[in-house]
């Protein structure tokens, strides 16, 4: 198995174009052409996990959080993030990170911590937008169904259950071709007038690139008209959160036993709670915060994350419960996805879930 196989899947189900500005997701040691026999999964990436890698003959690791965060401007080998990343290329071991492009994309971190809480009726709490081009390119007729199929393969046509779609408009082009032109019809220096069909796609902005390459792969003629127009259509299956609903109402207090029992929490901090049962449910693994308001518009009962501050907790009081569960109880669960995918894809590639303890957090 090489590195590039198993980044190549994990990239397909989680782009890296999906991660925030701020991330830095991919491969952060290691390269493609590396031979893997055993791969590693864990949340986060500390001595304890490369020790264990290391122990347990992995020669490469599945992170979910950034080793390589914040620009380096110095290694000190000694301690700290210089002194892994020094073991890791010492024992010639690959590290990947897929972080915020696995919170972003529906099947992610929180469709895992929603199954684990047994919330149905799943939706992005925050869809993205801006994230989304239209790409328009003008063909001859006798090459449509190719120059369509090229860009859906290519990953152009998907709005939210449906693939394939595209819009077609008929109408003709016209051209002159100059010298040492070589046109696919008509003549040099002679007005032509073609049939053409007008091919209208929507497509993510980080595929387009790759759709109008294999685009213009595919088109007859020589030079390629074609436009490019960036959208502000939200991505309905792609973004930051997700809310659902509970099969049964619950009570407030018993809801929240029920997170603390799941999440294996050693103790969650909550606001107030509201004078009702709880039926909707919003939640966002890791740092959520931001999203206290989207949760509050949703009209969700209560919204689990974790990282949540002093001052956050006043938001909505009486209206919403506001639930701080931990940032690493509330994504432990990355693991556990990671392996599933993986082994689905490469059942006979060898896997481990690290049992590493990496929460940074004690509780008296």
């Amino acid at each position: 198995m090489k590195v590039s196989e198993i980044t190549s899947f994990l990239e397909q189900f989680a782009p890296l174009g999906l991660q925030e500005a701020y991330d830095n997701s991919g491969l952060h040691i290691g390269h493609g052409s590396q031979n893997v026999s055993k791969a590693l999964i864990t949340l986060d990436v500390t001595d304890e996990v490369v020790k264990e890698a290391v122990e347990n003959e992995c020669n490469m690791i599945v992170a979910h959080h950034p080793l390589i965060f914040n620009s380096l401007k110095k290694i000190n080998t000694k301690s700290g993030i210089g002194a892994i990343i020094a073991k890791l290329i010492k024992e010639d071991i690959a590290l990947y990170a897929i972080h915020t492009n696995l919170d972003n994309i529906a099947e992610g971190v929180n469709a895992k911590l929603a199954e684990t809480l047994g919330l149905q009726k799943l939706q992005i709490l925050a869809p993205k937008s801006g994230t989304l081009h239209k790409l328009v390119v003008f063909c001859p007729v006798s090459h449509v169904e190719n120059v369509q199929q090229a860009m859906f393969d290519a990953g152009a046509g998907n709005i939210g259950n449906y693939n394939s779609c595209s819009f077609n408009s008929a109408g003709y082009g016209t051209f002159k071709a100059q010298e040492g032109a070589d046109p696919f019809v008509g003549e040099i220096d002679k007005l032509h007038k073609e049939e053409e069909l007008k091919i209208e796609v929507v497509l993510p902005s980080y595929l387009t690139q790759q759709v109008v390459a294999a685009m213009i792969q595919v088109h007859p003629y020589e030079e390629v008209a074609y436009d490019i127009y960036p959208l502000s259509n939200e991505q309905k299956n792609t973004g930051a959160g997700m809310i659902g609903e509970l099969d049964i109402e619950s009570d407030p207090e018993d809801f929240l036993q029920m997170v603390k029992r799941k999440l294996n929490a050693s103790c969650i901090r909550h606001s107030s709670f509201i004078k009702r049962k709880i039926k909707k449910v919003a939640i966002c693994g890791g740092s959520g915060s931001f999203l206290i308001h989207n949760a509050y518009k949703a009209n969700a009962d209560v919204f689990i994350t974790g990282d949540v501050k002093y001052h956050d907790f006043f938001e909505h009081a009486g209206e919403m419960t506001i639930v701080d569960a931990g940032h690493f109880e509330t994504e432990q669960f990355t693991k556990e996805l990671l392996y599933d995918r993986l082994n689905g894809k490469f059942p006979n590639f060898a896997l481990q879930i690290s049992k590493a303890r990496t929460n940074p957090i004690y509780f008296l």
